[in-house]
């Protein structure tokens, strides 16, 4: 079979990349809903295990510590050969690692699956962002990537409800069992929707693959649509850059390793919320189970939101900017935090709290994404957006040890434990104010089929 099956050329474009970012929607869903139930179960399973905070901790931490291993590898692998078939084996990896979770009998058991989890489930974000990338001119790269950060606000909405369902009725680890089922599904399903690139898809026209790489008619002309914001564009220091086109280039760039720092301090957040907001509503709360998850989800609610706002916003308010959003998003998670460790025990303003606390952290998720993409090519963008997964995604690794230590320190003071978010979102803060936004490249040459990994297409 051809490797080349666009179809020939057509006015109308087949706009199949909604598809494609529809698949991926789903597809972290699931991702994000097998590393995160962790959390809502972490209580019993100490409980059963006998363990500490520390201990539950490093439980939910090990995970992150596989998937930070995994993502550079993937990012060169993925670079030379593509993005379909390894993320459809990581998913399928994942859902077989998750369903034996829920058969362990000592905490070490758990602990080495987590293990395993993160190093099986760390392509798949490598995967699809630069699946979006390739799929998604410059002027919808931000919504694109909104819309893929808001699935990761999803599975925390629901997580917590069905797992505390799941644990009431069957035992917490019928919840391990249920949640893997969904990911054999989606291995076979993205396999079978998703092409590394456009040109492999027997589903797009020439008309959409023009768009997509901003060809002739079809191109919108990137560097006027960036314009001239003033006072904002010194304050996140824009210039016209190179694009990074040697992985050596992208070893160098202190973009890449400073966008790598604030993301691992963002991921603290992120994580360490996932892991300890169940039991800090229970413990410093007095929430029971049922309770307890329902007010475990709200910060997803207003993080959902405020994903797919900031893709739009990045896009249409800030002209593809990414930097903007990130700073806001770092400094007002900040605050956010520092009200709720003060909010008296009313649930109604509690709810309010952790809905906005969750949706500033959000609302410049995707730039930690997408910033990169203006600084790189397809083929370098894989390596980058690797090491800013990794680095950045060890923040989820230390978090929930931090947090458990401190906890432990201080005899389950959460007003201590959780200042220590309020810390790294300011550090974060400091560090995006020192690094450079690009302006995308005026021209860019069309994406010829013959440079794109090869596929035989179905």
């Amino acid at each position: 079979m051809s490797t080349e099956t666009i179809k020939p050329g057509s006015a109308r474009r087949s706009n199949y990349r909604w598809v494609v970012l529809s698949t991926i929607f789903v597809g972290y869903v699931i991702c994000m809903a097998d590393r995160s139930n962790i959390g809502a179960v972490l209580p019993m399973m100490k409980g059963e295990f006998q363990i500490s905070n520390f201990a539950a901790g490093a439980v939910s931490s090990f995970f992150f510590l596989g998937y930070a291993i995994s993502q550079i590898p993937a990012g060169l692998i993925m670079g030379k050969y593509g993005t379909r078939r390894i993320v459809s084996i990581a998913i399928l990896g994942f859902s077989i690692i998750t369903f034996l979770m829920g058969h362990v009998g000592t905490a070490l058991v758990l602990l080495v699956l987590r293990l395993l989890l993160g190093l099986v489930e760390g392509p798949t974000p490598v995967g699809m962002t630069s699946t979006i990338n390739a799929w998604f001119p410059t002027k919808e790269k931000g919504i694109a990537t909104g819309v893929y950060i808001g699935s990761t606000m999803v599975a925390p909405i629901l997580v917590p409800i069905v797992s505390m369902y799941l644990a009431q009725s069957f035992g917490w680890r019928s919840v391990f069992i249920w949640f893997s089922v969904p990911g054999f599904i989606m291995a076979l399903v993205f396999y079978l929707v998703i092409r590394s690139k456009p040109e492999q898809s027997k589903h797009v026209n020439q008309a959409e693959t023009d768009y997509i790489h901003e060809v002739g008619a079809q191109a919108t002309a990137k560097s006027s649509d960036f314009g001239d914001m003033g006072w904002i564009d010194k304050v996140i220091r824009l210039k016209n850059g190179v694009r990074l086109e040697k992985n050596g280039q992208v070893l160098k760039s202190w973009n890449i390793w400073g966008t790598t720092l604030a993301y691992f301090c963002m991921n603290n957040v992120l994580y360490g919320m996932i892991t300890w907001i169940p039991a800090y509503l229970k413990s410093a709360r007095g929430y029971g189970n049922i309770g307890m998850g329902w007010m475990a989800s709200t910060p997803y609610i207003g993080g959902l939101f405020g994903a797919v706002l900031g893709g739009v916003v990045s896009d249409r308010v800030f002209h593809g900017r990414r930097k903007p959003l990130m700073l806001i998003t770092s400094l007002c998670t900040a605050v956010m935090m520092a009200v709720l460790l003060v909010t008296p025990n009313n649930s109604a303003l509690l709810a309010l709290v952790l809905i906005l606390a969750g949706f500033f952290l959000n609302i410049g998720w995707s730039g930690f994404t997408s910033i990169a993409m203006n600084m790189t090519t397809d083929k370098t963008y894989p390596f980058a957006i690797s090491i800013i997964n990794s680095g950045g995604n060890l923040g989820g690794f230390f978090a929930p040890i931090i947090i458990g230590g401190l906890l432990d320190m201080t005899h389950n003071n959460y007003t201590v434990a959780f200042s220590y978010f309020v810390f790294v979102l300011i550090l974060a803060f400091i560090i995006l104010m020192t690094l450079t936004e690009f302006r995308p490249a005026e021209t860019l040459a069309k994406v010829k089929p013959a440079d794109a990994p090869k596929e035989v297409a179905a």
